[in-house]
């Protein structure tokens, strides 16, 4: 049996794809995420492979790993490309957190003592500050991040997760929703609503307060809706 061949030698390559996978998968992840690669942007091979500095193998598990999270597409006879998620399957996919980020907010509200009352109050007032600054994208992001540090806090991991592969399939979406005139700070007062909620300790009004807000995104989404 040849070096190549060897036990060792199989472990050692599947140990460099899978390095390379989670390197390539995490770096397209905040690509797409970010807009970086639109909505139907090929994800050519060798071009990735170029980028990252990654094996073919490491390249082609990554791609599955996004395929699986509703990332990217596979199209026949012409390789991968970054998922088009349309309007009706964007409200669905809000309709879906709504629930998740429901559950959420009821736990964070039985969890949370003073200082993630104060941690989730200052995260307002940055979003406070973008919003009064006309930083509609920065004030956006604030509020994604005051979503993650709900979620934190509720110790659900599990739903965490998956509001992650979920939210990470709305960027076109979520950038033309932000952009929209007037959504910044109608946004910021349904945040301001669900931090006060939070921080009530009231694990209904916590959760209805997240639910009207995510309802709110889903309604201005929806086909008809000038955010489109």
């Amino acid at each position: 049996m040849s070096r190549a061949d060897s036990p060792t030698a199989a472990v050692t390559t599947a140990a460099r794809d899978g390095a390379a996978q989670a390197r390539v998968a995490a770096g397209l992840r905040t690509a797409i995420q970010s807009g970086e690669f639109s909505p139907g942007a090929r994800l050519v091979e060798a071009d990735l492979m170029d980028l990252f500095g990654a094996s073919r193998a490491g390249v082609r598990l990554a791609l599955a790993e996004l395929a699986a999270d509703g990332l990217v597409e596979r199209v026949q006879n012409k390789g991968a490309r970054v998922r088009v998620v349309g309007v009706d399957e964007a409200v669905e996919i809000v309709e879906c957190r709504m629930a998740l980020e429901g559950l959420c907010a009821a736990k964070a509200a039985e969890r949370a003592g003073a200082a993630e009352h104060a941690e989730l109050r200052a995260l307002l007032a940055r979003m406070n500050a973008a919003t009064e600054a006309g930083d509609a994208l920065g004030a956006s992001d604030l509020g994604h991040q005051l979503h993650r540090r709900i979620q934190e806090i509720s110790g659900q991991h599990t739903a965490l997760r998956t509001i992650e592969r979920l939210r990470g399939q709305l960027v076109r979406h979520q950038f033309r929703l932000a952009l929209r005139p007037g959504r910044a700070r109608q946004s910021l007062a349904e945040h301001a609503a669900v931090v006060e909620a939070v921080a009530s300790g009231d694990p209904a009004e916590a959760e209805a307060a997240m639910r009207a807000h995510l309802r709110q995104v889903a309604r201005e989404l929806g086909p008809g809706s000038s955010a489109r």
